[in-house]
């Protein structure tokens, strides 16, 4: 297969020119490989009015970040720093203030620790500021920690991101910078750039829109200098979308580089803790953020089989995903996935956020034809 920079695969692009037509967003970066081959490398569409979007802009990802922070806290599980049945409060004292003491990393990392709506307001404060709230908060009132389930956008994210601070020395941002995305050729991919980088990047970072009313609006923050610099574990990664698809290409290769761009032989984590990453530590349980049961690994949304008359889980990955599949999706824009059962991985974002039902069918339908044009949809 040959990589296709013009996006050749007929029902995928239709999807996505169906969607400018419909006001969902004005372009898109797609990433596919199979067996390590890219066989899609495109951007269809504009970046703003009257400008195309390329492969080489970067985009916001939104949670579809969130795996990355999951590697950075791995790596410190690997080096004996930290266990995942550790009390979050053994390395931070503050965070068992208000019925917290019992919450460890595995909780953090599952979706099980009760705190969903302690960085509600965390957007523009700095850093300690935002980890001493949520030191501060209570535990969600009838939650049963490790039991109840229920998607954190933000809260644990903070702390998994301060403890890779205090556990490495380096602050997040540069931690994820020079131990993950540097290793990998992730060259133009951050969680957290300064402001000089943000400058140069100019017009090559691609805004994200807002079309939930029907127009399109810009993003009031995620567009900004201070969302580009603040480093937001749970949902501040950006870069083009081909760099979040060599990380999950590291994740199919149980947690080695694949090749691209110096990335060859970089060793990110251990075939055992990738392996454990993506099996199920949270399965069956009915999620109350998503109203939908929905499986997890570590920090990884792993794909449920869903019954032939339902449409799955929110944020899946289509209707022709192996049960094996692992990824993350950001918020009603974009998703990037590896099926290690047929060697794919699939990374992608639109810059448009319609309301929630048009953006799961939007995915659906997005994940489906990219299995159909693949031929792998049986």
């Amino acid at each position: 297969m040959t990589a296709q920079t013009e996006l050749a695969l007929p029902r995928t692009r239709n999807v996505i020119t169906r969607g400018i037509a419909d006001g969902l967003h004005l372009g898109a970066q797609l990433y596919i490989s199979v067996n390590g081959e890219v066989v899609a490398d495109a951007a269809v569409g504009e970046s703003r009015p009257g400008e195309p979007m390329r492969p080489e802009d970067l985009v916001l990802w939104l949670s579809s970040c969130k795996p990355v922070t999951a590697v950075a806290v791995m790596r410190q599980v690997e080096r004996g720093r930290l266990r995942l049945d550790d009390a979050v409060a053994k390395h931070i004292p503050a965070f068992a203030q208000n019925g917290k003491g019992d919450i460890t990393v595995r909780h953090l990392l599952t979706h099980t620790a009760g705190i969903r709506g302690a960085a509600l307001h965390a957007n523009g404060k700095p850093w300690d500021q935002v980890i001493a709230d949520i030191c501060a908060a209570p535990v969600e009132r009838g939650w049963v920690i490790g039991e109840t389930a229920g998607y954190h956008t933000a809260s644990s994210w903070y702390v998994l991101g301060e403890l890779v601070q205090r556990l490495s020395g380096i602050p997040f941002a540069r931690y994820v910078r020079e131990k993950i995305f540097e290793p990998l050729g992730m060259n133009d991919s951050w969680i957290g750039m300064s402001p000089a980088q943000f400058r140069a990047y100019g017009r090559r970072l691609a805004p994200l829109y807002d079309t939930s009313r029907g127009t399109l609006e810009q993003d009031q923050f995620n567009n900004t200098e201070a969302a580009a610099v603040m480093p937001r574990p749970a949902s501040g990664g950006r870069g083009p979308v081909r760099e979040l698809g060599r990380f999950y290409e590291m994740l199919r290769n149980r947690g080695a580089g694949g090749g691209h761009d110096g990335g060859f032989g970089a060793r990110i984590l251990s075939p055992a803790c990738v392996d454990d990453m993506t099996r199920r530590h949270r399965a069956g349980a009915f999620d109350k953020t998503f109203a939908h049961v929905v499986d997890f690994g570590l920090g990884l949304i792993i794909n449920a089989p869903a019954p032939a008359d339902s449409d799955g889980a929110p944020y899946g990955y289509g209707p022709y995903a192996s049960p094996a599949t692992f990824g993350h999706s950001g918020s009603r824009s974009s998703c990037a996935f590896c099926d290690p059962a047929r060697g794919l991985v699939v990374a992608w974002a639109c810059n448009g956020r319609p309301p929630e039902p048009e953006h799961q069918r939007r995915q659906r339908c997005m994940n489906a034809a990219i299995y159909e044009d693949l031929g792998l949809s049986n």
